[in-house]
């Protein structure tokens, strides 16, 4: 099994979404919210910080800074915090033999 910095092997990039910034940020982002079971994403920080938080381990955020990254497995649930300005997307990756199960839109419940 892959550790939390790595997307497992025999995974693909599916999808990147738009940039998001303080404004364009979905609010489903900034509260508990999980990937969709079978998908594994990425979210990257292109400007300035993000404040991730597993809910699992909500007394230890994880600051990131510009072009840093983590990876977010399957139905653990997690958020973004926002303090100051900031840009990022998130990547979802799927099972590289899986065809079009994961729909635009779908991946994530915070992407609603």
């Amino acid at each position: 099994m892959a550790d939390q910095h790595e997307i497992p092997d025999g995974f693909v990039l599916a999808r990147t979404t738009a940039v998001f910034d303080n404004d364009t940020v979905p609010a489903g982002l900034l509260r508990a919210h999980r990937v969709a079971d079978g998908v594994w994403a990425r979210l990257v920080v292109h400007t300035g910080t993000v404040g991730f938080v597993f809910e699992d381990t909500a007394d230890e955020p994880i600051e990131l800074v510009a072009e840093q990254a983590i990876v977010i497995p399957p139905a653990r649930l997690h958020h973004v915090e926002l303090s100051g300005p900031a840009t990022f997307a998130v990547e979802s990756h799927r099972p590289d033999d899986v065809d079009g199960e994961v729909g635009e839109g779908n991946e994530s419940s915070g992407l609603d």
